[in-house]
């Protein structure tokens, strides 16, 4: 093959990767941009380009440079190509939460799993940070705002909390999980949580349920307030009753405090749906220690789908959100913001109602 990069020839001027001037420096076990472009048969600059995403070099080319990468096992200068795009290759994870829980609620253990699955795919990096106290946000703030990373996802946020708004007004790039509560319209990937909720009471509905209970989320958060919402819609279309509610945290503890609620202040309560798998394993626990059969006496129905509903007992019946297709489209939204390309519209995956022994 000869020096050419689809129309390009040799003797033009190198592009980009002409601001990080001389040659790398050579050695027996790294290969260099020259080592790579006389595998390939063409120039410094193509290769470059390659190694840089560049859009100007054809489909042929391309493929030729990145088979010689792959014999080589070149590794690129990420602090040269940060020089050359202006971009880290990584993106922040905020999560506005602390850390135990990150680290204990599976829907959020999950996202930032497929979330560090989809990116190493991409080769970008992921950074999780998180925050609850305003000391933490200020120096968090300061770290986003200062070029350390490409984009940030923001997660789990709570109603008041100023960074959407910081960060959209410094042009950084954002994608939110879940619809924004306050005014600041922000690129979102989230589940049609109104409809999900409606699916659950729908089926206790369906099987003869008369007194059903919810355990919603907190109110400052988005996934508490629709699937509050969607279990209001589905009682008020079937005119049954919808003031049996309490409020969780989407922690176990906190759904097993609430189901204990319930109970005392509605003993007769027949069915309960949790806006979350983990408050739904809290509310089996405090049914067992009050001797309720689960289905028999109340029916259970959890919401996300995760391992834990496969754990309890019985096993959960519970609303399915597709955790790997939301945290694709995520990192998709936000390194498309990252090139330069127009906002994205916001995404509202579906949900499915997955049927087991709780109800």
């Amino acid at each position: 093959m000869t020096g050419k990069d689809g129309g390009i020839p040799k003797a033009v001027a190198p592009g980009p990767e002409a601001v990080v001037p001389g040659p790398e420096p050579a050695s027996a076990s790294a290969p260099t941009l020259e080592t790579v472009a006389a595998e390939a048969g063409v120039s410094r600059a193509t290769v470059s380009r390659v190694v840089n995403g560049s859009p100007k070099v054809s489909d042929e080319v391309r493929a030729v440079v990145q088979a010689a990468v792959a014999r080589l096992g070149y590794v690129p200068n990420r602090a040269a190509r940060s020089l050359v795009t202006r971009r880290t290759g990584s993106v922040a994870l905020v999560v506005s939460e602390a850390e135990m829980k990150v680290f204990t609620d599976p829907l959020l253990a999950a996202m930032v799993r497929s979330m560090g699955v989809a990116l190493s795919a991409r080769d970008v990096q992921l950074v999780l940070m998180m925050v609850r106290a305003d000391n933490e946000r200020q120096r968090l703030t300061g770290y986003l705002l200062g070029g350390h990373v490409d984009g940030v996802f923001l997660m789990s946020l709570h109603e008041g909390d100023p960074l959407p708004r910081i960060l959209h007004d410094s042009g950084v790039p954002v994608v939110q999980m879940a619809r924004p509560l306050g005014d600041v319209k922000l690129p979102y990937v989230d589940v049609d949580n109104v409809h999900g909720a409606r699916l659950a009471v729908r089926h206790l509905v369906a099987i003869g349920r008369q007194r059903i209970a919810t355990i919603a989320g907190p109110p400052d958060m988005v996934a508490g307030v629709d699937r509050l919402d969607g279990f209001r819609e589905e009682l008020l279309g079937a005119r049954m009753a919808d003031h049996r509610v309490a409020f969780g945290d989407f922690s176990q503890s906190s759904g097993e405090q609430a189901m204990l609620a319930l109970l005392a202040d509605h003993p007769d309560l027949d069915a309960v749906f949790c806006a979350s798998d983990l408050m739904a394993a809290g509310a089996l626990r405090a049914l067992r220690r009050h001797e309720r059969r689960v289905p028999e006496d109340v029916a259970v129905v959890g919401y996300d789908d995760l391992d834990v509903a496969l754990l309890t007992e019985p096993p959960l019946s519970t609303v399915s959100q597709p955790v790997e297709a939301m945290a694709a489209t995520m990192v998709d939204m936000l390194l498309a913001q990252v090139a330069g390309r127009p906002l994205p519209s916001p995404a509202i995956l579906p949900t499915r109602l997955v049927l087991r022994a709780s109800g």
